[in-house]
């Protein structure tokens, strides 16, 4: 089978055919880290941890790279507001960040080049576009000269002479035309700066994921990745730099996910809008930001609210009930209904495969996996054997990894399983001396402790409710 991926560049989807026959670069924009990061920078990192898992699954070498833009107007503004060196305000929330990923089991980048580590690299890129004639000093600034770049516009769709200025372009007089864009920023005073051949100074944002791609993975890559917000400006300018200097095409695919949105905007530090991933997980399981984020197109926009939240924590709950034990006491299922189970975990690896083959499909996957998960749970209730269950369950314990999801790993609670074990042992010898008051009550106060037990013919089984 092939894998497809939606192309922002061309708009539609693409067989996917690295430029290396096995290998996949691929550079995805990090955080600008001026204050504590929100769910949507998660939502943007788990995408793109899903995309490199089902490809390391299919068999690739990924090379990941994700950078931390810690030279920003928006660093030097906050350090400045509270008194501190920007540096050490980067660091500490660069820090933060980094726990995020560790906490929503996110696997880390390869390489994590920082802006304020590669000016050499930034200067020389800047250099490489003077001399080419692209880009021209103008007072202590270096701009990019739009119009020499006849595909400028060609990833959002716009054409120059409609283009209006956006985020983090500067109308300035010195310009030879309003859209050119700044690619080196004469020093003020206060501001963080480093040395240039057009005097102290600092990068503008866009040369910056250039220098740091074309350093760390090359001229060409196979996959650049980022949040669709960054469409325009972003990466369209990436890419004029990047080409004019090297000649070649620069990515091979554009991928963009949606926006998180809380009550119908986009979720953003500027509007105030937004829940931290501090905050999310002092209340959730990191697992249920990742099934929010499985269920729902990467593309589209992934609505925040509590109804949400709770369907991905039932969506989780189900998911493990699939890895519940057979039955202390079960004889063996019917063999028609084994057949079915080892047809359902047989189709499943296929229907899940076919999915995710097509453009990352994860909502369609998942839903395979609770098919699985159904006729597991139809074959225990059927009295199957911890061996009975073994395949399929198996199968699901690898499925659910190649999502990233952590199943099993239930927040320290797996220390006190033990102790669950063997209160369920003791109330099955009272209910065996019908001492029922006494086994309800045992009941009772685990269901308040977040363990749930489920009585049955062939025994009793728990799981963890909370």
């Amino acid at each position: 089978m092939t894998i497809t991926l939606y192309n922002t560049l061309t708009r539609k989807k693409e067989a996917f055919e690295p430029l290396e026959p096995g290998v996949v670069r691929l550079y995805v924009c990090g955080p600008t880290v001026y204050s504590n990061a929100h769910v949507g920078h998660a939502m943007s990192s788990l995408v793109f941890d899903i995309l490199r898992r089902y490809l390391e699954y299919r068999g690739y070498a990924v090379r990941h790279v994700m950078n931390y833009t810690d030279v920003d107007d928006k660093i030097i503004l906050r350090a400045m507001h509270e008194e501190r060196d920007p540096h050490e305000l980067a660091e500490i929330y660069i820090r933060e960040y980094d726990e995020h990923l560790r906490a929503l089991n996110i696997l880390p980048a390869h390489i994590t080049p920082r802006v304020s580590q590669e000016m050499d690299e930034i200067v020389r890129t800047i250099q490489g576009l003077v001399d080419k004639g692209y880009a021209y000093p103008a007072g202590g600034d270096v701009y990019f000269r739009v119009q020499k770049d006849a595909d400028y516009g060609r990833l959002s769709g716009r054409r120059l002479d409609d283009m209006q200025a956006g985020a983090r372009i500067e109308v300035d007089e010195r310009k030879e035309h309003p859209m050119d864009f700044a690619l080196w920023k004469a020093a003020k005073e206060g501001e963080p700066s480093w040395g240039s051949p057009w005097g102290r100074g600092r990068p503008g944002w866009h040369i910056e994921c250039s220098a740091m791609c074309l350093h760390h993975l090359g001229e060409q890559i196979d996959i650049h990745g980022g949040g669709n917000d960054l469409i325009f400006p972003h990466h369209e300018n990436e890419i004029a730099q990047s080409e004019s200097l090297t000649g070649q095409p620069f990515a091979r695919y554009w991928v963009h996910n949606g926006m998180m949105q809380l009550s119908g905007e986009k979720m953003s530090k500027s509007l105030g809008n937004l829940v931290t991933i501090e905050d999310f997980l002092s209340k959730n399981e990191a697992d249920v930001l990742r099934l929010m984020v499985l269920n729902s197109s990467y593309r589209s926009p992934l609505t925040f609210n509590d109804e949400v939240i709770e369907a991905a924590s039932k969506g989780l709950e189900r998911l493990r009930n699939g890895l519940r034990p057979a039955f202390p006491e079960a004889a063996g299922a019917p063999a028609e209904t084994l057949k079915v189970l080892e047809e359902q975990a047989r189709t499943t690896r296929a229907a899940f495969l076919a999915a995710m083959d097509d453009d990352f499909n994860s909502a369609g996957a998942l839903g395979h996996l609770f098919d699985l998960v159904r006729a597991i749970n139809t074959a225990r209730d059927a009295s199957a054997t911890v061996a009975e269950l073994e395949e399929a369950q198996a199968a699901l314990r690898e499925l659910t990894g190649v999502f990233g999801l952590r199943l099993e790993k239930l927040d320290g609670k797996a220390d006190a399983a033990p102790f669950v074990d063997l209160l369920v042992q003791v109330r099955q010898q009272i209910r065996q001396e019908k001492l029922w008051a006494l086994s309800d009550q045992i009941r009772d106060q685990l269901a308040e402790l977040g363990v749930t037990l489920e009585d049955s013919k062939e025994g009793t089984t728990w799981r963890f409710s909370r």
